[in-house]
């Protein structure tokens, strides 16, 4: 029994969570409907982004005059794929809503509250510092029009990112949440070096994500993709990209009749062909991508300063001369500062935001 408006607002937060990376180019949004101190209704916007959480939430309960929504994002005031959110707000007689955001975009930004006000709903903003990076990738797609760009990358304890002799670097509990971040976004990418080295496929093998499959972009500028992978026998099961340069438009037919998707670029040499490719698989749907691949991509887009987030995980273990690197860790050993709590026994976290 509380009134505390962030602890209603920690709990949408804690809902929102649970769609991160899955509701298409819509944010994921929390939202609770409390009554008489009790939360009698709660809910997440829906996967690929429709419908909305304040009318999943809203409509799951009758009799809910004068009931108060606490919702992580400001409600939509535009007509969309879908009518406004705040047209639910009122049919159901809501007396006040609490927000942690307003929405950047400019068909609602700043709208909803005068909306409401208008009507007798109290409207009200309340600032969390708990959450103040929730919307971080929202708010990048909104201003720049193309994905946000999270990525990791594993090395052991004496800086080697190549295991000669096994495929992984870390251990059990640090894959673990690699699979965790991959499900926190609608695609993956990698490069057919990488793929071709681990056979890789790219999925969240953990216990309660069933396997989910983020949609899968290669870049394979000189179609160099290997024709036997794990990946060849599951294409049907999932959207699979292979981005490749237009001089190799011949080339496509092969990977084609396979299942791939084929998005044809002229290069892939500075930031303005980083951002033309990104900006085209913006218009794809897709809202976040999670980076694997080898230092070399990885120091291309750190040069240009493309990715937002990145994990870094040291192991306990040296590998000396079963392992060695392919590119330079000029960019990753100064990024080593801010640690992330958490037991991964002998291993470690580290996270760099930019």
């Amino acid at each position: 029994m509380t009134t505390n408006h962030n602890h209603y607002l920690d709990l949408a937060f804690q809902l929102a969570k649970k769609n991160l990376g899955k509701t298409g180019l819509n944010p994921t949004v929390g939202s609770l409907v409390v009554k008489n101190n009790t939360v009698i209704s709660s809910a997440v916007t829906s996967i690929n982004g429709r419908p909305h959480s304040e009318f999943n939430a809203l409509n799951k309960v009758k009799n809910i005059s004068g009931a108060t929504l606490y919702t992580t994002l400001e409600p939509c005031t535009h007509i969309g794929k879908t009518p406004p959110c705040v047209n639910i707000i009122l049919k159901k007689k809501i007396k006040n809503v609490y927000y942690a955001f307003e929405d950047p975009d400019i068909r609602t930004f700043k709208k909803a509250k005068k909306f409401l006000t208008s009507r007798g709903i109290k409207a009200k903003l309340i600032k969390t510092k708990k959450y103040k990076n929730f919307y971080k990738s929202y708010f990048i797609n909104k201003k720049l029009k193309i994905p946000y760009i999270s990525a990791k990358i594993a090395m052991s304890k004496d800086y080697l990112t190549i295991n000669k002799n096994k495929k992984w670097i870390t251990n059990d509990k640090s894959r673990k949440i690699v699979h965790l971040l991959r499900s926190e976004h609608d695609s993956i990418m990698s490069t057919s070096k990488s793929i071709n080295l681990d056979n890789s496929l790219l999925n969240c093998r953990i216990e309660g994500l069933n396997y989910y499959k983020p949609d899968l972009f290669i870049i394979d500028l000189n179609l160099k993709l290997k024709k036997k992978l794990l990946l060849n026998k599951i294409l049907k099961k999932r959207k699979t990209y292979l981005i490749t340069k237009k001089s190799n438009n011949k080339k496509t037919i092969f990977y084609k009749k396979l299942g791939y998707k084929i998005i044809l670029i002229n290069s892939l040499e500075n930031k303005q062909d980083l951002f033309l490719l990104y900006a085209k698989i913006y218009k794809l749907g897709y809202s976040r991508i999670f980076v694997e691949a080898g230092l070399n991509f990885l120091n291309t887009l750190l040069r240009n300063k493309i990715i937002k987030d990145l994990y870094i995980f040291i192991s306990g273990k040296k590998l000396g001369k079963n392992g060695k690197n392919n590119g330079s860790l000029k960019y990753f050993k100064k990024f080593l500062k801010k640690k992330i709590t958490i037991n991964l026994n002998d291993d470690k976290l580290y996270k760099k935001e930019f």
